[in-house]
C-alpha cells in the first residue's frame, strides 16, 4: 500500500463498524471459520486490518453474539489494552498509526522504522502466547500484513500456526496468498475480501468530504481507503486526470513533494494503462480520453521495469525530487520515441503506392 489507511479498531459501542462494507465480511468470516488460524486478504486495501481486529474482538467478547462492542473486553480491544490480544505490525505502521509508548526507540532521532515484520517480533509474540490467558475466552493474535514477514520470521511462526498453545486464535492479513511461503499458506484458512460496491464506496468517501471521488476511486483500483490516502497526500481528481498526459510530456511538477512510494504506484498505473491502450484494451485506472497516444510496447516495458526496481527499494534514502524527475523523464521518452518513429515513417500516397 502506498499510503496510510485509517485504523478503526473493532466494533463500536453501538455495534457499528466505521468501514460499513466490512459488516457482511465479518459475519461471513465468523460463520465460515473452522480453523484456529485465518488469513483475510484482498488485492487492494479495503480494511484487512480493521476486519482482523473486529474478528479478534469477537473472539474475546463477553457477549453470546460477539462482538457486542460495549462489554469491557470489547472496549479493551478497541483501546489495544486487552491482556489477551497481541498485535504484530511492522515498525513503519506503528509509527504511522501512533502506536508508540513514550519511551519507544522509534521516537529517537535518526531511528529508521522497518517495513518488515522481524523475527524478534514474532518470537516475542510466541513467548506471549505460551502464557496463561486472562479469561476462558482464550487469546487472539493479529499479524498485519503477512506479506511483510521476512523468511526467517515466517519460518519462526510455522509451529505456532500448526499447533497453537491453549485457546490461541490467529488472524493474518495480506494482499496475495501466493506471496507467502507455501508452508505458511497450508496452515491457514483463507477468507477473501471483496472491494465495496462503487455506490457504497462513493457514499463513504462523500462522508469524508472527498471531492472528485469517482476519479480517485478509479485510480485507487476501487479502494476507498487508498482514495482517501491520496487526498490526504495532496492529490486531487484534476491532477490525476491530467497525470497521463503530463507524464508523456515529461512534466513532473504535480508530483514533486509527494511520497516516492505513492508516485511510483501512480506511474506504474500510467504504464499499465498505456500498455493496455497500445494493445487495444481499455485502460483500467484512467479515462481513455485522458490518455496520450499509444507508445511502443518495448519502451513501456523498460520504463515499467525501472519503476518496479525503485518500488523494491523505496526505503533507500533517495533524493525524492531527483528520483521523481528522472522517473517521469524516462517515462516521457516512451512517447517521444513514438513521435519520432511517426515523424521518420515515410509518407504514403497514391503515387508511392504504385
Amino acid at each position: 500500500m502506498a499510503g496510510g489507511e485509517p485504523i478503526c479498531v473493532g466494533v463500536a459501542d453501538d455495534g457499528t463498524l466505521a468501514l460499513p462494507w466490512l459488516r457482511a465480511a465479518l459475519v461471513q468470516a465468523q460463520r465460515q471459520s473452522r480453523s484456529h488460524a485465518l488469513l483475510v486478504y484482498a488485492s487492494v486495501p479495503v480494511g484487512q486490518l480493521e476486519l482482523a481486529l473486529a474478528l479478534a474482538q469477537g473472539w474475546l467478547c463477553e457477549h453470546p453474539e460477539p462482538p457486542c462492542g460495549h462489554c469491557a473486553s470489547c472496549r479493551h480491544v478497541r483501546a489495544r489494552t486487552h491482556p489477551d490480544l497481541w498485535i504484530v505490525v511492522p515498525d513503519i505502521l506503528r509509527l504511522q498509526h501512533g502506536w508508540l509508548a513514550e519511551d519507544d526507540p522509534l521516537l529517537k532521532a535518526g531511528a529508521k522504522p522497518s517495513r518488515e515484520i522481524r523475527v524478534d517480533q514474532v518470537r516475542e509474540a510466541i513467548d506471549w502466547s505460551h502464557r496463561s490467558a486472562g479469561s476462558a475466552r482464550g487469546r487472539a493474535m493479529v499479524l498485519h500484513p503477512a506479506d511483510a514477514l521476512n523468511p526467517t520470521a515466517a519460518n519462526a511462526l510455522l509451529k505456532t500456526l500448526e499447533e497453537p498453545p491453549g485457546r490461541l486464535r490467529i488472524v493474518l492479513t495480506g494482499s496475495d496468498p501466493e506471496r507467502l511461503l507455501p508452508t505458511l499458506r497450508s496452515r491457514v484458512q483463507r477468507h477473501r475480501l471483496q472491494s465495496p460496491e462503487p455506490s457504497e464506496a462513493l457514499s463513504w468517501l462523500a462522508g469524508q468530504d472527498v471531492s472528485d471521488a469517482p476519479v480517485l476511486l478509479r485510480v485507487a483500483g476501487g479502494s476507498p481507503l487508498e482514495a482517501l490516502a491520496m487526498v490526504r497526500e495532496g492529490l486531487d481528481g484534476r491532477l490525476l486526470q491530467e497525470l497521463p498526459k503530463r507524464t508523456s510530456q515529461g512534466d513532473a511538477s504535480s508530483l514533486i513533494g509527494k511520497p516516492v512510494p505513492r508516485v511510483v504506484d501512480l506511474l506504474l498505473k500510467v504504464a499499465h494503462d498505456a500498455h493496455a491502450q497500445t494493445v487495444g484494451a481499455i485502460p483500467r485506472y484512467f479515462d481513455a480520453r485522458t490518455m496520450p497516444k499509444p507508445a511502443p510496447l518495448a519502451a513501456l516495458q523498460r520504463w515499467r521495469q525501472e519503476l518496479q526496481r525503485v518500488a523494491r527499494h523505496d526505503e533507500h534514502p533517495w533524493n525524492a525530487g531527483l528520483v521523481i524527475e528522472a522517473l517521469v523523464t524516462n517515462g516521457a521518452r516512451c512517447w517521444s520515441d513514438a513521435a519520432k518513429l511517426r515523424a521518420d515513417r515515410p509518407a504514403h500516397s497514391i503515387h508511392s503506392a504504385r
